[in-house]
């Protein structure tokens, strides 16, 4: 199952146990009714009715007498605790306690007749009433009226100590929602009641709303009203004090009925007929750390063929209408969707048909979020009854009163990746299993290996370069926010495949009207990618286009022998240095490749480069994190690039079982170095074309796996396209193992005329063979004339050691020697001991009479 639920409480496992021993122990002692004794057959009342923000679970059930029990689990202690008995037989509509437990609030309605079993009947009275119970003593009515009434304590931040006042709001069905300010004090040692009974303080919080949602753990309440036909979504935040405030305002393009009313996460209520709930609109928000905003809309259902439900991502200034076929015409749906919140993503479930994942922090392709449909897994993945999304990636199931905490199952996700055919299924899942961030290194050897398997089975992007951006965005992003907005997710930007079973259209949306404008926390962050929607056009992702410009300037004055400042070119290569120290740091294994072996100062360069435009581009934009905080997570960024890619080639290399004989060229390359060499290529494509740096050495390695592995015309081919780099280093191998065998020559004649000019002249002094000694003459030659100047002849020279029968070369032989002995520092001769005097000569003469024409 994609989806993995792990049970945080169980009625049937958590409360029942407890229940019997107590009622054993009243049997035991001959007790009567009135504490928590009941027979077996009324444990099918028993019920959750709320969960507090702090996580305790109150719960009910009828005892055999019809009196009403409440109770308490203790999240944190698991202990189980009587709160209160009615000794009537009223029905339950809502029930609420205070942090110290010691005020219980609950609205009651009559029971069900007689002869309506299964089916309640609301009572003409709803009374909400106000409990002391530290001890149990006074009952005070709130409210007796006709329409239905819903408690719910507010849960401040304070945890320290006792508050003086507590506050408590009322949701009426008449559609308004009001905030009791009760103060407490302490009688007689340690009795609570209620200071103020007489007359509590009321504050008008909301009216003429259609719709409602409680956030406990945020302590927010968010409603529409609807204004002009117009439906509006508001906040309001409850702080630790009485005080509250009206965040935001946000239009809706979403069908509520005025005379419509429905309210999500104040506890369930049963007087409610399911069937009705499950033709009516579903919409709930959902928030997460990050400054996220979403609301999740589904319409009533007018067709067994396909559904259509909507996410509005209002933290990214655009929505999304997905319209997902349901198979089948005769496949009816029976239950209504539900929405789910798991942090970075939103599950949408129709039970029996298909499972959505949604990616709300990237929202922009479709390809990153997960569509499944069309498989028994999808069908079982969740219960099929009511489902309930809490804050915190908690979901309740009331129909069998169990607390879940949902997670993405990652070796599930992880199978499926193995499995699934479909690039875009591929893209999602990789990406899923990235964010759930357990065991980096163990998660990423697996993905690495699955890369390695299906390195050519997918067409619709280059998994190498995905796996790269995907695993460093995710190995920083957590430090802070806004990484979404700096760094980039995806090597892709566009996607134009369709997925499978699904539709979409994508609109922009109206932004929230904040109505504050001081921030802390969450607001602080929510605000923040409101501003980044309205004013950051183009986007602020880092790219590495300023890099490559500067990496290309750097190295064609190298190659023209200009020099840029010292310390500027000093603290780029310094750079380098701290990302390998860094990456050498967090690699406490012995490395199988023979990488980081060598300068590569090319490699450097662009190392340096991309740590000092990088941190550049964090400093402008990331405003309130220390520089030492961004300097670090910057080279946290670049190490885990290089590592990344050494993983892959590491992977690669033990899989194959290569050992360092590999860089020696006097011997037949077998398939394993043939495997090796593509995955290097395919790591070279990945990383170019992204301008990404490769560890020191990889050149080096990739050309001497090149020289063993291809033909002749296949490795010149690979140089000339740019695909081989000749490295000082893997051509100096080349020279000293290789003979001069016919073949060899052909070789290092090759690649000799391929290298720069400098490099060159350095090669050729290594290789003791008549055509180095022709291209050492040459450039010498060549130098010399390059500021020659004609001028009168001495007729003083000692012919006798240079003269030759042909007279052009006497005259030529002796400009050479003029212009020597004229300064002899200047023009010393290097690789004299290479130098075959005789091939000299025959090769000027043979050179001369083509050029003559003779």
């Amino acid at each position: 199952m994609a989806l993995r639920l792990v049970s945080d409480f169980d009625l049937g496992k958590d409360v029942l146990p407890w229940l019997r021993a107590q009622r054993a122990a009243l049997v035991a002692a001959g007790a009567g009714g009135g504490g928590p004794g009941v027979l077996e057959n009324n444990y099918e009342s028993l019920r959750v009715l709320n969960v507090e923000r702090n996580g305790n679970i109150i719960y009910t059930y009828k005892d055999d007498k019809g009196n009403i029990f409440f109770g308490l689990y203790d999240y944190q202690t698991k202990q189980n605790e009587h709160l209160y008995t009615f000794e009537k037989d009223l029905q339950v509509v809502s029930c609420s306690v205070n942090r110290e437990r010691t005020l219980l609030a609950a609205s009651l309605v009559q029971a069900a007749k007689e002869g309506r079993r299964n089916e309640l009947q609301p009572g003409s009275r709803c009374l909400t009433l106000l409990v002391e119970i530290h001890p149990i003593n006074n009952v005070k009515v709130l409210k007796a009226v006709d329409s239905y009434i819903w408690v719910q304590f507010l849960y401040p931040h304070v945890e320290s100590h006792p508050l003086p006042e507590n506050h408590l709001l009322l949701i009426s069905e008449e559609k308004y929602i009001e905030q009791l300010h009760i103060q407490v004090t302490q009688e007689d040692g340690n009795r609570v009641v209620i200071k103020n009974s007489g007359h509590l303080p009321r504050q008008r919080v909301a009216e003429d709303f259609v719709w409602a949602q409680w956030d406990m753990s945020e302590q927010r309440l968010y409603y529409i009203d609807l204004k002009k036909s117009r439906s509006v979504l508001k906040c309001i935040q409850f702080y630790a004090d009485e005080h509250f405030s009206l965040m935001f305002e946000a239009p809706l393009d979403v069908s509520l009925s005025d005379s419509g009313f429905k309210l999500v996460n104040f506890g369930y209520d049963d007087l409610q007929d399911q069937e009705k709930l499950s033709k009516h609109p579903t919409l709930c928000v959902f928030t997460n750390h990050t400054g996220s905003l979403c609301v999740c809309y589904c319409p009533n259902f007018d067709s067994w063929e396909q559904i259509t439900y909507s996410v509005l991502y209002f933290h990214k200034g655009h929505g999304k209408t997905f319209t997902a076929t349901l198979g089948h015409v005769d496949s009816r749906v029976t239950k209504g969707i539900t929405f789910l919140s798991l942090d970075y993503y939103v599950a949408v479930y129709l039970p029996g048909h298909f499972f959505h994942l949604l990616n709300i922090q990237h929202p922009d392709l479709i390809c990153h979020s997960l569509f499944l449909t069309g498989n028994s897994e999808v069908i079982d993945m969740l219960p099929h009854s009511p489902l309930q999304s809490l804050s915190g990636s908690l979901v309740l199931d009331w129909g069998s009163g169990k607390l879940y905490r949902a997670l993405l199952n990652q070796s599930y996700l992880l199978e499926f990746l193995w499995n699934t055919r479909l690039d875009c299924e591929k893209l999602a899942l990789l990406h899923c299993v990235l964010s759930c961030g357990r065991d980096s290194r163990r998660l990423e050897a697996k993905i690495i290996q699955w890369i390695s398997e299906n390195i050519s089975a997918c067409h619709s992007f280059d998994l190498i370069q995905e796996f790269i951006i995907a695993s460093s965005y995710w190995s920083i992003y957590p430090e802070t926010s806004n990484m979404d907005k700096l760094l980039p997710y995806s090597s892709l930007l566009t996607w134009d495949t369709e997925i499978p079973g699904i539709t979409l259209v994508t609109e922009e949306i109206p932004l929230p009207l904040m109505k504050v404008h001081s921030f802390k926390g969450y607001w602080e962050k929510l605000n923040s990618n409101l501003e980044y929607v309205k004013y950051s056009k183009p986007h602020l992702h880092c790219n590495n286009s300023m890099v490559r410009r500067e990496w290309h300037s750097l190295i064609s004055e190298e190659k023209k022998g200009k020099r840029r400042s010292t310390v500027y070119v000093r603290n780029i290569l310094d750079n380098a240095i701290k990302v390998i120290s860094n990456l050498e740091a967090r690699n406490l294994e012995p490395r199988l490749t023979p990488l980081f072996q060598e300068e590569d100062n090319h490699q450097r360069l662009l190392m340096g480069l991309m740590v000092s435009e990088l941190k550049d581009h964090l400093l402008r934009h990331l405003q309130g994190v220390e520089k030492k905080k961004i300097e670090q997570m910057v080279l946290d960024y670049v190490s885990k690039l290089l590592d990344l890619i050494c993983q892959i080639l590491e992977a690669s290399w033990r899989k194959h079982n290569l050992h360092p004989w590999v860089l020696h060229f006097n011997r037949q390359a077998s398939a394993a170095e043939f495997a090796v060499f593509h995955i290097m290529t395919r790591i070279l494509e990945a990383t170019n074309s992204l301008f990404l740096p490769l560890p020191p050495g990889f050149h080096t390695l990739h050309t001497i796996l090149g020289v063993h592995c291809l033909p002749l015309h296949n490795l010149l081919h690979y140089i000339d396209n740019g695909v081989l780099l000749l490295t000082e280093t893997a051509v100096t191998r080349l020279m000293k193992d290789l003979d001069n065998t016919e073949k060899n020559e052909k070789v290092k004649f090759s690649i000799i005329v391929r290298l720069p000019p400098l490099t060159g002249q350095k090669i050729c002094r290594l290789w003791d063979h008549p055509v180095s000694s022709n291209i050492i003459s040459r450039n010498h030659v060549k130098q010399l004339l390059q500021n020659y100047n004609k001028q009168p002849r001495s007729s003083m020279m000692d012919k006798s050691s240079f003269s030759v029968e042909f007279l052009p070369l006497n005259y030529f032989i002796e400009i050479l020697t003029d212009i020597e002995s004229s300064n002899p520092a200047l023009y010393a001769f290097e690789g004299r001991d290479n130098v075959d005097a005789k091939f000299v000569e025959e090769a000027a003469l043979k050179h001369t009479t083509m050029l003559l024409g003779l």
